[in-house]
């Protein structure tokens, strides 16, 4: 299958409203097109920093920003598109073979990742030149 930029997209959650406070869950295979295997976050991204800078062979993610906000800049190898996060209830798909880059953090952000393998270090491009390489394997 190949994976390009265009099958990254913004998925709007469910927002329950409730004066008291509001609740959004998200339904592996309802909400995201994959089953959750592992749940990450980021938090206390010192300013100026940034995260990511990587691909994955074969991991599907959900991207939320939790708190405050920040930025994932998209790469299939062709196009770049960067996407800023700052609602809990909105998150951004990720396909595999797409580098990321998470930058642009706010004071107190929180980043949520939902994934659909646990951690495989063989699944990494990590190298952005043997990210390339693999993207024309496809």
């Amino acid at each position: 299958m190949n994976f390009n930029i265009e099958a990254c997209k913004i998925v709007e959650l469910p927002k329950i409203s409730d004066p008291r406070g509001n609740l959004t869950f998200v339904e592996g295979g309802n909400h995201i097109p994959f089953d959750i295997q592992r749940v990450y976050y980021l938090y206390d991204v010192p300013g100026g920093a940034e995260r990511g800078g990587h691909a994955h062979k074969e991991l599907h993610q959900l991207i939320i920003a939790m708190s405050g906000s920040f930025d994932v800049v998209l790469d299939d190898g062709v196009n770049k598109k960067r996407v800023h996060l700052s609602r809990s209830y909105i998150g951004l798909y990720v396909c595999p073979m797409i580098w990321r880059e998470l930058d642009n953090f706010s004071s107190g952000s929180v980043c949520m990742v939902l994934s659909s393998n646990r951690y495989d270090a063989e699944d990494y491009y990590r190298d952005y030149a043997e990210f390339k390489r693999g993207q024309t394997q496809l």
